[in-house]
């Protein structure tokens, strides 16, 4: 592990980083445009340029590894000044996009201009050379290659990451531009990262495009819920409303990318379908309710069977897109609370749902692992034959379609024969539209939740908005359930769920929130 010195402080790293990374252990920020730690080295931006003693020339940090007693300058008088004219090259043909560009306010170009040039233009405007503009490209991203810099990061990536080389470098000298080859489209299953890793706004996202300024953006670390893989995400958010996900670092899971397919399920969370009332059904009639109001009725129904008949007649069903915390309640009120009644887990995927052997899982549930840590297993067989054959006289659904599991049809027939059937869930979906008692629940980005993807390990989604309309959280539900039907303290926050739910549960023995904390942590045996 050498030990050297960057403008004046030193720092002992790992052997094999170059200055780039080395002078981030420092706090200290080398300017770069075509370097990414995901990808190859090219080289070619000369942005992040610094001085090295005994070096006669300036030297790029991106190519550059770290050797013991180097010692490094990134601020010397010598490198701002190249710095300035390595910028003034790049922006000699740039148009003046800047109030139009969906990249202002997170432009690497606008932030070191400022730092390092603060120069006016020797270029006229109308002696630019033109390139193309507003180009699609792809079926979630638009080319604009007057703005475009020639980093290659886009076509590392397409060529290194995905390996399907839709773009490359056409044209020689100030005529050089990005562009996609004959008869191809950018259209893979990772297409908008080349948005997320482009330093300026030659790419941009059709989704995002012209939609909200970033800098209006509150950003909340979390994870995608769309499948089992969990990738670590920023939820990009404003009033109450998202507007993206952009994929956050974790080299343990999804290291910088995420797939278009989770980029793009914000929209689910936002849909005319969305449930925002407590409904009660009174002589077959939607009633809207409070949900202090329609939680006390599912309670007083499931203290009668459990008291007066037989707890064998109520069914449960919980999703694996139930948070951890909503599933150990989940299970605590039907295995404890409601002793004898009929519990399993439900992880349904469509039959032809896509993966591959990079992030897209088969398994759409983002938390398999997790209801099976707590026991319940995946085959709602049991339980669903139950209902089939009228032992099941009550039956509680959360997060679960039934219409999706074994058909319309069958939901039509077994709701006739079903003496009460709740729903706790956030979309309107068949299953509600046949509930007697239908409770709207928060999603995973109006909540606080832990889930435990594929390999096992437990992470954290964080709060980004607050429910809408009468919307609760999931585990508030479910606790005041608990509460009215067990005798339950109701339980003040998610976290202390969580350590409940550690301090009962083996597998997550030794974990809380500050052990998950941004990059999780990994299930016990």
């Amino acid at each position: 592990m050498p030990t050297l010195e960057i403008d004046g402080k030193s720092v002992t790293v790992a052997d094999g980083l170059n200055l780039i990374q080395a002078a981030e252990q420092l706090g200290i920020e080398i300017p770069h445009y075509c370097y990414h730690p995901g990808l190859t080295v090219a080289g070619n931006c000369r942005m992040c340029l610094v001085e090295i003693e005994k070096m006669p020339k300036l030297q790029i940090a991106c190519n550059t590894r770290v050797a013991e007693g180097m010692v490094v300058r990134t601020q010397s008088d010598r490198v701002k000044h190249v710095r300035a004219s390595v910028l003034e090259f790049l922006l000699l043909n740039h148009p003046i996009d800047c109030p139009i560009c969906d990249q202002a306010g997170e432009c690497k170009l606008q932030d070191y201009y400022m730092d390092y040039d603060r120069q006016a233009s020797r270029v006229p405007v109308e002696e630019k050379v033109h390139k193309g503009k507003a180009i699609d490209i792809g079926n979630l991203v638009m080319l604009d290659q007057e703005r475009c810099i020639l980093c290659t990061r886009c076509v590392r990536f397409l060529d290194e990451v995905t390996k399907t080389s839709e773009l490359g470098v056409f044209q020689r000298g100030d005529h050089c531009q990005i562009d996609t080859f004959p008869e191809k489209r950018v259209d893979n299953p990772y297409s908008g990262n080349i948005v997320d890793i482009c330093p300026v706004g030659a790419l941009t996202n059709k989704d995002f495009r012209f939609k909200a300024r970033v800098w209006y953006l509150d950003h909340t670390p979390s994870i995608c819920t769309r499948c089992a893989t969990g990738c670590n995400i920023d939820v990009h958010h404003r009033r109450g409303q998202v507007f993206r996900y952009r994929p956050r670092e974790n080299d343990a899971v999804n290291r910088y990318w995420m797939c278009d397919e989770g980029r793009l399920s914000y929209k689910q969370l936002q849909g005319e379908r969305r449930l925002l009332r407590a409904m009660v059904r009174q002589a077959n009639q939607w009633v809207a309710t409070t949900p202090d109001a329609a939680i006390d009725t599912v309670a007083a129904r499931l203290r009668v069977i459990r008291d007066h008949h037989d707890p064998h007649q109520i069914g449960a069903l919980i999703s694996a897109r139930a948070s951890n915390e909503e599933v150990y309640l989940f299970a605590r009120l039907f295995r404890d609370g409601l002793r004898g009644a009929q519990l399993a887990g439900v992880s349904w995927s469509p039959a032809d749902a896509y993966h591959d052997a990079f992030l897209i899982d088969g398994d759409r549930n983002p938390n398999t692992s997790g209801v099976h840590a707590f026991g319940l297993g995946t085959d709602a067989t049991a339980v669903l034959d139950a209902v089939d054959a009228g032992s099941i006289k009550a039956l509680v659904v959360y997060r679960t379609d039934l219409a999706a599991l074994r058909g319309e049809a069958w939901l039509d027939r077994v709701a006739e024969q079903l003496e009460f059937l709740v729903v706790i869930d956030t979309d309107g979906h068949p299953t509600a539209e046949a509930a007697d008692v239908l409770l709207p629940i928060a999603t995973h980005v109006e909540t606080v939740g832990t889930f435990t993807n594929r390999q096992r390990r437990v992470q954290l989604a964080r709060q980004a908005l607050i429910p809408p309309g009468q919307v609760q959280e999931g585990w508030l539900v479910l606790s005041d359930l608990g509460r009215r039907v067990a005798g339950w303290e109701l339980h003040p926050s998610a976290e202390a769920v969580f350590r409940e739910l550690s301090a009962h549960t083996p597998a997550f023995a030794g974990l809380d929130y500050g052990t998950i904390g941004l990059h999780g942590a990994e299930l016990g045996a």
